[in-house]
């Protein structure tokens, strides 16, 4: 993949999926704008990682949220480097069950807020930028949760607003597929179990037990939790090799929305 002169844009990349995005886009000759606001404690580690990128890096604390600020953050990437050609929409915000018990106003808010309203926001103020490029790619970062919401062993992980929220994004990635074509691509990477998303490098996951761990992966076909390289190379598909791709969802789940039932024996039948 090279992406020289090509200038990204990678929503919460201060730690997790939205670092490993942004450092692989860089790598590849990208000059990388990468928003935090929450976990400030990794943003030391985070400027030490791309301090090898020297001025194709640009780190920008925003409040997504806001409109007031998404509008400077599109203005001072268009100031720094002139164009905008991916969006990585990573921006999200779960409450787990088994961390936050009950359903509060405040949450339900926060999570319809920074997992639904943060997108929206952010690519119709990048939109301009976007089609001017005449060849950009928006990716959407989504949940199972859409999917299954609370049932199953995953009644312990996604919570009522955050599943509503994803099963929002899709609907966005069809409709922002509509309003980008055909300068722009959008497609979304649905998620599963991923390592720092709702998986073991989680908070989470350590309030869980051992049972109920093991049910979680039991259920996903593939037997195990995703990897950070799992959704970069999803990602990198989507940015280099899809050119004929858009307003798709590509769910990377390893099966859970399938389960981890067997496959029964084929009967002998009566006839």
């Amino acid at each position: 993949m090279n992406l020289n002169g090509k200038t990204a844009l990678v929503l919460g990349a201060i730690q997790g999926i939205g670092r490993g995005i942004g450092m692989a886009l860089a790598e590849a000759g990208a000059a990388v704008v990468l928003t935090h606001f929450d976990w400030e404690e990794s943003l030391e580690e985070c400027r030490k990682a791309f301090a090898s990128y020297g001025n194709r890096c640009l780190m920008l604390r925003t409040d997504l949220r806001d409109e007031l600020q998404v509008a400077d953050l599109m203005a001072r990437v268009a100031d720094r480097f002139g164009r905008l050609d991916i969006l990585v929409n990573n921006i999200e915000r779960g409450g787990w069950p088994v961390v936050h018990g009950p359903y509060v106003q405040q949450q339900w808010d926060l999570e319809m807020a920074t997992t639904l309203r943060a997108k929206w926001l952010v690519f119709n103020a990048a939109l301009p930028l976007l089609k001017a490029s005449g060849n950009a790619a928006v990716i959407n970062l989504s949940s199972i949760a859409a999917l299954v919401g609370r049932s199953g062993p995953a009644g312990l992980v996604f919570n009522d607003g955050y599943a509503a929220a994803n099963r929002g994004v899709s609907l966005l990635t069809e409709t922002w597929a509509r309003m980008g074509a055909p300068e722009v691509r959008v497609n979304e990477i649905m998620l599963g179990f991923v390592e720092t998303r709702h998986g073991p490098g989680t908070r989470g996951w350590g309030l869980l037990d051992c049972a109920q761990q093991r049910a979680l992966t039991d259920h996903t076909l593939l037997g195990r939790v995703g990897r950070l390289d799992d959704v970069v190379r999803a990602v990198t598909f989507l940015v280099d090799s899809a050119p004929f791709m858009t307003g798709s969802v590509l769910r990377l789940d390893g099966g859970y929305v399938l389960g981890g039932e067997a496959m029964a024996p084929m009967p002998e039948g009566v006839v």
